[in-house]
């Protein structure tokens, strides 16, 4: 073949490719054995690095990688005597508010809860009220849930129907802190 046909075929890419090739061929051709650690005559040897591979994916490495997240401990704590919410992350306070629970006729109820939804201005109905656009709703049980009160200013006393209430301001930061599946844990 002339060479300049060869030179217009080839050119330098086309050099760098055949060279390329002609190393993995190369490579390639040679005998790789894999130790087989158990020694129990099993014609597929490799199948145990493949193992641990998976055992590295299964459920419960992602459960711990969801752990370490910096808000999971996140809680917030409503103690009924004081009349007072704590809001932590890990050991340390955060927040610390004075709010107004259920009275005696409809209590707050105690238990653990986790916040379900949350809701910027919301309609709360009930029994005797009906208030429109109640600011920083976020429901932890039913139709319970912490929100700013705008309509009274007693807070430190049960006044509500069973909800949490908090000044609209502390509710607001309470509401840009907490995320959905934050603990509640209501106490007396």
């Amino acid at each position: 073949m002339p060479k300049f046909i060869w030179n217009s075929l080839m050119g330098r890419a086309g050099f760098f490719c055949v060279s390329i090739v002609l190393v993995l061929i190369t490579v390639g051709s040679f005998r790789v054995s894999i130790p087989n650690e158990s020694n129990s005559g099993d014609e597929y040897a490799h199948n145990n690095h493949v193992r641990r591979y998976h055992r590295r994916y299964r459920r419960r490495y992602y459960r711990r990688r969801y752990r370490r997240r910096r808000y999971y401990h996140r809680r917030i704590v409503i103690d009924l005597s004081q009349q007072r919410l704590y809001a932590w992350q890990g050991k340390r306070l955060i927040y610390s508010f004075r709010i107004s629970t259920g009275k005696r006729s409809t209590p707050t109820p105690r238990g653990r809860f986790r916040i379900r939804s949350k809701h910027r201005y919301n309609r709360m109905r009930g029994r005797g009220y009906d208030i429109p656009n109640v600011p920083y709703a976020m429901y932890f049980y039913r139709g319970y849930a912490i929100h700013g009160a705008f309509w009274h200013n007693r807070f430190g006393t049960p006044v509500s129907h069973g909800c949490v209430n908090l000044r609209v301001h502390h509710a607001r930061r309470l509401f840009r802190w907490a995320t959905h599946g934050t603990s509640v844990l209501v106490r007396r």
